[in-house]
């Protein structure tokens, strides 16, 4: 029997958003960070193509949304707690309409 090792849709936009939201905090470098924000959402857009183009467009929409949302959202909750609330909400549309149908 052989085991997945690639990491799921879910797993890569969450990558993307809080890793390259803590690099970029951290490093105090924003383009280190949108660096991987946006190798993850190349990434998981692979895996979204799977789906078909309408599936992709709608994620692809919802991850770079979830980014420019976070901002905003970030001046009424706090940066980490917008950042993990649009990733959470990422995710699970991430798994829902990818990697679910993908097991």
């Amino acid at each position: 029997m052989r085991t997945k090792t690639c990491p799921t849709s879910a797993a890569l936009t969450s990558l993307g958003l809080v890793g390259g939201y803590g690099l970029a905090s951290t490093t105090r470098n924003r383009p280190l960070g949108g660096a991987v924000l946006a190798a993850a959402g190349i990434a998981a857009g692979l895996k979204w193509k799977e789906q078909g183009a309408l599936t992709t467009i709608g994620l692809a929409a919802l991850y770079l949304g979830a980014f420019g949302g976070s901002h905003p959202l970030a001046k009424k909750m706090g940066a980490w707690p917008s950042v993990l609330t649009v990733t959470a909400i990422t995710a699970a549309a991430s798994w829902a309409l990818v990697d679910r149908v993908a097991d």
